[in-house]
């Protein structure tokens, strides 16, 4: 571990660490130190129980916040999928209906349309349908707005 995150600063990449022990060696060499001071364990001996379960929920926590800064969530809702077999296609119909709240045939139908070549579009099936845009045009919205659904929304409404 201690190698891996020395290899990777010597690289130049930006180096991080989370620990549940403030002294931890790691923290020496991390730009980035996160210390969770999750108290002793409930049960004597065991060194990982608690720090286990916090650290994930950190990292859960960071995924999370990446995946909204990234664009990939709108409202609450995962939004920027891949419908590459038969579950995410559905899944896929059922997002556009429940962030447009138009009916199953409309969400279909953008769906259908959004492709580019041979790739659905979930995101821009849903920017056509909120905004009643093309599919040419709301591909060119989300990369103006850097993949996020809600600028263009908040634009279109005059909120800007």
């Amino acid at each position: 571990m201690l190698g891996a995150l020395e290899y990777a600063k010597e690289l130049g990449a930006v180096t991080g660490a989370i620990s549940c022990n403030r002294n931890s060696r790691t923290f020496e060499i991390a730009k980035h130190r996160l210390f969770v001071n999750v108290g002793s364990e409930v049960v004597t001996g065991s060194t990982r129980m608690k720090s286990g379960t916090a650290q994930k929920l950190i990292l859960n926590m960071i995924s999370t916040a990446s995946m909204i800064r990234l664009g990939k969530v709108y409202r609450n809702l995962m939004v920027d999928l891949k419908p590459v077999n038969h579950k995410l296609v559905l899944c896929s119909i059922r997002l556009i209906r429940e962030v447009t709240g138009c009916s199953e045939e409309k969400a279909r139908e953008a769906f259908e349309s959004s492709a580019c070549g041979s790739v659905k579009n979930p995101k821009a099936a849903i920017v056509m349908v909120l905004l009643g845009k093309t599919r040419e045009e709301a591909p060119a919205l989300l990369e103006k707005s850097g993949g996020h659904i809600s600028a263009p929304v908040r634009k279109e409404a005059g909120a800007e």
